[in-house]
């Protein structure tokens, strides 16, 4: 009977104040809106990008270079000199991963893990009097595939026709047009050491990335070598591995291990993940800003009703109800505000999701047109309603603990 007769009072003081409890309600709705909108959109942005990153590229990658620069012999042998020597001529050593096909071989037994050598260079593809500079990057098809997604941006021709074809190369879509240079057509090749070569195109892709698209070229891992004079040198060891999470520990191993320099896809890219964490505390602090503003106006209101009920809150008391009772009465007013609040917010989110997800946008470096990347699940309505029922309850709080130390019998003697 008494929590009726709460709700029924809570109700009316509410009703009583109409135009203040809809602005109110209102503001905690567009917070909530806003925050399940953001949220999704971040989100979804975030993910978005963490997938190209792990399914463009390799999870782990092993270089043949050092992360700090190996000691001279002159300093190893008199580390004590009482001599400085400067000007000294670095020692020289023969690039290139010693024993890579065993380290390959030993990698690709362990479950999940795909491991290719390759050797990557620059050179200068011509055809018909033009000339673009290209990344060269010499390759196993059958592994290439499930390393990165060229296969399946593929437009014509395959990876496979590599293996088929004599001195094949596959080209960007970009090189392409740049080029004038079709499938079958025969390109000269020329590496910074001076050898020239006629190669096929066997294949041309479209990753809607412009630089990559003209500026990245495929061929046989042999061929490469030939082509960058390094036989039997591969530079880099790519990795894919079946938790991606793990790359940083799995890199910092084989770098103890081996020696060789090993980037985790995390390291290649803390840059960016760094932007995501620095992102989303700007977006969220703006949300919560709102959220906050929405609160104000809910103790705002409490506030009022309670300076202006001091008499009937004493003579409820003077009837039997307890501080306890009063307090709960102008708590369940905030709690209305926040769960009506907190329903058309999910409301306004699901409409300004929809708004959203019709919006197309180029991205600075790409050539195709995409939508915005959104995350439609249940944590960001989760968590927007959870935030409207927290400030709600909160902004409430103090209005109404302060109705519950009224002292009915001053209030009393004060009307008499």
């Amino acid at each position: 009977m008494f929590w009726r007769v709460s709700i029924g009072i809570a109700a009316a003081q509410l009703a009583y104040r109409r135009r203040q409890t809809i602005v109110s309600t209102l503001g905690v709705a567009l917070g909530v809106g806003f925050f399940v909108a953001t949220s999704a959109l971040m989100s979804g942005s975030e993910k978005d990008m963490v997938q190209r990153l792990l399914d463009n590229a390799p999870h782990i990658t092993v270089k043949d270079e050092f992360r700090t620069a190996a000691p001279q012999p002159v300093f190893m042998a008199f580390p004590q000199g009482a001599v400085s020597l400067s000007n000294t001529k670095p020692r020289e050593y023969l690039r290139g991963i010693k024993n890579h096909s065993a380290k390959i071989e030993e990698l690709s037994r362990q479950p999940g893990v795909i491991a290719e050598a390759a050797l990557t260079g620059t050179a200068i593809v011509r055809y018909a009097s033009k000339d673009v500079s290209a990344g060269i990057a010499g390759i196993d098809p059958e592994k290439e595939r499930f390393l990165t997604t060229i296969e399946s941006n593929m437009q014509q021709g395959s990876l496979m026709r590599l293996k088929t074809a004599s001195q094949g190369i596959v080209i960007g879509q970009g090189m392409s047009e740049r080029l004038g240079l079709g499938m079958d057509d025969l390109a000269t090749v020329v590496s910074p050491a001076g050898i020239v070569r006629r190669m096929k195109v066997v294949g041309l892709f479209h990753t809607g990335n412009l630089l990559f698209d003209e500026g990245q070229a495929y061929m046989l891992l042999k061929d490469a070598q030939v082509l960058l004079d390094k036989p039997f040198i591969a530079n880099r060891i790519r990795i894919k591995i079946a938790d991606p999470d793990m790359a940083e520990d799995i890199a910092a191993q084989l770098e103890s291990r081996w020696g060789y320099r090993t980037e985790s896809w995390q390291e290649v890219n803390r840059d960016i993940l760094g932007l995501f964490v620095i992102r989303n505390i700007i977006t969220y602090s703006i949300v919560g800003a709102i959220m906050a503003v929405a609160a104000f106006g809910i103790f705002n209101i409490i506030s009022t009703v309670v300076m202006e009920k001091r008499r009937d809150i004493a003579i409820l008391m003077s009837m039997g109800f307890r501080a306890a009772d009063i307090q709960w009465i102008f708590l369940v007013q905030g709690i209305f505000v926040g769960v009506i609040g907190m329903v058309l917010g999910w409301a306004i989110g699901l409409v300004l999701l929809e708004m959203l997800s019709t919006v197309e946008i180029t991205v600075p470096g790409m050539m195709d047109t995409q939508n915005l990347p959104l995350e439609r699940g249940l944590f960001q309505f989760g968590v927007g309603g959870l935030f409207a029922l927290i400030s709600a309850i909160a902004a409430a709080w103090i209005p109404a603990r302060k109705a519950s130390q009224v002292r009915p019998v001053d209030i009393i003697r004060g009307a008499a």
